[in-house]
């Protein structure tokens, strides 16, 4: 037991942009902040102790704290992620935090990234289109699907919509109407679905452009930073194939 190394605890230096855009003397800046580093600290949990102990005013967001619910995506140290699923002793002893880009700025880190997936959510019709719906007997069986199909479908739908692929993504940030990999994710994930009755012709008209799956640079950057590893770049090439075949 005795040769059981010690860890040292450390103080971190965090440096965190500060911007309200709704105050009109508010000017962006980074302010530093130093927390003494705990035992399996998360980033969410240092962002906690600054708010409860140092600023009240510091503004980010959490729901989960579990890495499901994807409200606390930032930029950390230059790269997208979650503050729940982010340990500080993988951080250097200062380091800065930034809003995620591509995103309609609420305060220091908080984005509305709801208002922008709901947006796309609309655009790209990401529900199920059936005819006979209206017609459905709810206290029906559930309609049967192959389980090889129901994984992949379900593989898809791990997305947890936080942002951090279109924060990653050069085209997105250079095209404000790019759906980005979460939205090409999600055309693949009813172009499979076997109860949407809709054809890969009926999604070119969504997705058939620079602004869908032909804008994508192939960067790999969506799936690089993706918090679930999810296959976007497989699910892009499938797309790519499939619309040029319409």
């Amino acid at each position: 037991m005795d040769n059981i190394p010690v860890r040292q605890h450390r103080t971190l230096t965090i440096n965190i942009l500060r911007h309200n855009p709704a105050d009109g003397d508010s000017q962006p800046r980074l302010q530093a902040f130093e927390v003494d580093e705990t035992d399996a600290m998360t980033l969410f949990i240092a962002l906690n102790v600054i708010r409860e102990e140092q600023d009240p005013t510091l503004t980010f967001d959490f729901v989960c704290r579990a890495g499901i619910c994807g409200s606390c995506g930032m930029i950390i140290n230059g790269r997208p992620g979650l503050a729940c699923r982010t340990l500080t002793r993988d951080l250097p002893d200062e380091f800065t935090l930034l809003p995620l880009p591509g995103f309609e700025l609420i305060a220091d880190l908080s984005v509305n990234t709801g208002k922008w997936m709901r947006g796309m959510a609309e655009r790209l019709e990401t529900w199920v289109h059936a005819s006979d719906l209206a017609g459905v007997d709810l206290d029906q069986m559930e309609q049967p699907m192959d389980p090889h199909l129901a994984e992949q479908i379900y593989e898809l739908e791990r997305c947890i919509e936080c942002g951090c692929c279109i924060a990653a993504c050069g085209t997105a940030q250079m095209r404000d109407d790019f759906v980005g990999a979460v939205g090409l994710n999600q055309v693949t994930r009813f172009r499979l679905d076997p109860r949407d009755q809709r054809d890969d012709s009926d999604f070119y008209q969504l997705v058939g452009d620079d602004s869908g799956v032909f804008g994508c640079m192939t960067l790999l950057g969506c799936e690089d930073m993706c918090p679930k590893d999810l296959p976007l770049a497989t699910q892009i090439a499938f797309l790519r194939r499939r619309m040029v075949a319409v």
